[in-house]
């Protein structure tokens, strides 16, 4: 029982230490970089949440009750 809560704390661990290194450091990057970065995870980001948006409600449109959707 001990190892299993051990690990749970290692793992938040570096999970914190990676989110936090990554996303709250960019203060001191060179701006160009820093815009970069931003615009990127924007931009993907974005992608991602319509891809996801448009898969749910093309799920929703199957109408026959096939499996496949319907334009």
């Amino acid at each position: 029982m001990k190892k299993n809560n051990l690990r749970k704390r290692v793992v938040r661990a570096m999970m914190a230490m990676a989110v936090g290194g990554s996303a709250f450091q960019l203060s001191g990057c060179d701006p160009a970089v820093r815009t970069t970065l931003l615009d990127g995870l924007s931009a993907t980001t974005t992608t991602l949440s319509n891809a996801l948006i448009t898969a749910f409600f093309l799920g929703l449109n199957d109408n026959q009750g096939t499996g496949l959707t319907t334009i």
